[in-house]
């Protein structure tokens, strides 16, 4: 998964077998210690994430209080192009297909 997700991105990944050989030829030893490595990088998406909800405000927020909840699971969208927004009307599915992204809603249970 790991893989997908670094070539999805455009990252390269690469594979040393000398960073792990002294794992196998050591078995007996008590500790084997593998040189550490960063793995930290940033996602940044290109244009705009949000295509038109509430563009008028400087940052869209809204908070819920899950014990006031009408039903007991509510779906919340999370790929910005619900009619219904905040709540998910199944938009995502439309726009997964068309991307190929596999983006779903946020399911808040009471």
């Amino acid at each position: 998964m790991a893989s997908s997700v670094m070539a999805t991105m455009g990252a390269p990944l690469s594979y040393r077998p000398s960073s792990v050989e002294g794992l196998h030829r050591n078995r007996a030893a008590s500790s084997v210690r593998l040189p550490r490595r960063s793995s930290a990088f940033t996602v940044r998406a290109e244009g705009g994430i949000n295509p038109d909800v509430r563009k008028d405000e400087q940052k869209v927020v809204d908070s819920v209080v899950v014990s006031e909840l009408a039903k007991p699971l509510t779906a919340y969208c999370r790929c910005w192009r619900s009619g219904t927004f905040p709540l998910c009307d199944g938009s995502h599915v439309k726009h997964n297909k068309a991307t190929g992204d596999n983006v779903g809603p946020l399911l808040v249970k009471k």
